[in-house]
């Protein structure tokens, strides 16, 4: 390990920088325009707020159990106390690609002994398409599996490798706690780093892989907190394998947030880094970063898109399996300073651009938020609220960011909102209101212009035709599709905002009855 860090990049001052800018683009927004945050705020409210609230009481079932998809959920409670419910999420969601640039940075420096140039084109990855996507727990447990995993390969070349594995056998069911995707990963890249140690230290391949499974043994223990979760009554399918076409899809998509030409030809100049790192003599990929990488190939190709009812479980993964391929990068010993300062200089240009572009971004839409949060000036505390938010049939590169704001209705004015998941054994929250029927939770406040092929979506002329009038007492229209007016018969726009629209129901009477 080296002891000089003579490069600027490697600086302690640089890092830090580093770390701080890939906290730029959440600066300005008060909600982080992430798709499904909304909907877990919501989630969050009602568990902040259900021994005192007993209109949450009322529209809401909340019970606390031992599952692998708590990081947030936990940490908002002290946030909360501190900073309030919203505040309090904005920091910990700005803290996800801060940690997320740091364990990159810190597992780039325990494998290479210094910080390479190539790695700052791995941080750009912070902002993957799953977290943008809003899957905030993952993207927590990620966070925290990199710095684990930097910390697993630091006492290992330390020589630590007994407080090792008192340390993780404690920090295992914490990371499986926040999600049990980040301690997966943390397995693997654990085993593969180990297995790589042994083999190098003079062991077969039998011996290194023996050797490697034991002293992963200190990762295992929340096997049996998996075990008791999912024995218990857990909804949800597990399906839909080895789907190339969505697998390639997803990979492309990496990036995705807004321009495509430029997120596309940013995830392929990544690619283009490591097959470069392949031909040219002054690089080379570490053996240790390289088998990693490979196994997070391989699991990104074994998974399953759905795993127990929850969707894009193998797309998780992308930004991970590229960012530690290109981390793995290293330069051979007589490569030029120029030609690293080279490096350097383009992964700083690289990680600048797509920060701007997603601060860019994400303005854009907090914008749109709060044009479309104006309707809850208008929306009394207790009210019970069904919203409908448009979407397209087919997949736009610019994402509807809109899908879960209704619930921000729960967070500021304790109202009920139709668009919470509700899936038994991997949610804490359930709706009560048998008498919204179908428009108790997701997806029903998803619509569209008309029927899509193999979606549960309703078109929004049919939710207005048949929503029960009678359980509830405002319609909230977000970016809604073309529709017929004759369904809004017997609501009052109360509140508009270019097509924003929200209803109060003064006619309950239903129009249509849903079959």
């Amino acid at each position: 390990m080296g002891t000089t860090h003579s490069h600027w990049w490697e600086r302690r001052g640089t890092v830090a920088l580093l770390v701080l800018l890939a906290m730029v683009p959440l600066l300005l927004p008060p909600v982080a325009p992430l798709i499904d945050l909304p909907g877990h705020m919501g989630r969050y409210r009602v568990q902040l707020s259900y021994a005192d609230s007993a209109i949450l009481r009322q529209f809401y079932d909340f019970h606390w159990a031992l599952i692998g998809n708590l990081g947030v959920d936990l940490l908002i409670i002290p946030m909360a106390k501190l900073f309030g419910l919203e505040l309090g999420v904005k920091l910990i969601v700005m803290a996800i690609p801060a940690m997320t640039v740091g364990g990159l940075l810190w597992i780039a420096r325990e494998v290479h002994g210094e910080v390479q140039p190539t790695s700052l084109f791995a941080l750009p990855l912070a902002y993957g398409h799953p977290f943008l996507f809003g899957f905030v727990n993952f993207a927590l447990s990620m966070a925290f599996a990199l710095l684990a995993f930097a910390l697993w390969l630091q006492l290992a070349r330390l020589g630590r490798t007994r407080l090792r594995a008192a340390v993780f056998v404690v920090l295992a069911p914490l990371i499986w706690l926040t999600h049990t995707f980040g301690w997966g990963t943390l397995g693997v890249l654990a085993f593969s780093a180990e297995l790589i140690r042994q083999h190098d230290r003079g062991g077969s391949w039998p011996h290194a892989i023996f050797h490697a499974g034991v002293q992963v043994l200190s990762i295992a223990p929340p096997l049996m907190l998996m075990i008791v979760w999912r024995s218990g009554h857990v909804s949800g399918q597990t399906g839909d394998w080895f789907n190339w076409a969505a697998k390639l899809q997803w990979f492309t998509m990496t990036l995705r947030d807004r321009w495509q030409a430029f997120d596309m030809l940013s995830v392929w100049l990544l690619v283009m880094l490591v097959i470069y790192a392949l031909a040219d003599r002054r690089l080379e990929i570490s053996r240790n970063l390289g088998a990693s990488a490979l196994f997070l190939a391989a699991v990104f190709l074994l998974l399953p898109r759905i795993v127990f009812g929850s969707a894009y479980a193998d797309m998780r993964i992308t930004p991970f399996m590229i960012a530690i391929a290109v981390i793995g990068i290293r330069q051979r010993p007589g490569a030029s300073v120029r030609f690293a300062n080279a490096l350097a200089l383009g992964g700083l240009a690289f990680f600048g651009a797509r920060i701007a572009a997603n601060t860019v971004s994400f303005a854009r839409a907090s914008a749109d938020y709060g044009r479309a949060l104006g309707a809850l000036d208008h929306v009394p505390v207790g009210g019970r609220l069904v919203s409908f938010v448009g979407h397209p049939c087919r997949t736009l590169w610019t994402t509807n960011r809109m899908e879960h704001l209704p619930a921000m209705a729960i967070v500021r004015r304790q109202a009920f909102s139709n668009d919470q998941w509700d899936m038994a054994g991997a949610q804490l929250l359930t709706a009560k209101r048998p008498e919204a029927r179908h428009y108790r939770g997701d997806p029903s406040e998803i619509v569209t212009a008309v029927r899509c092929r193999g979606e549960f979506w309703r078109p929004l002329d049919v939710s207005l035709a048949t929503f029960p009038r009678d359980a509830f007492d405002y319609v909230w229209l977000i970016d809604p599709p073309s529709f017929d007016p004759r369904w809004t018969r017997g609501l009052t726009p109360i509140w508009m905002n270019g097509r924003d629209t929200l209803y109060r129901v003064d006619d309950r009477r239903m129009l249509v009855r849903f079959k």
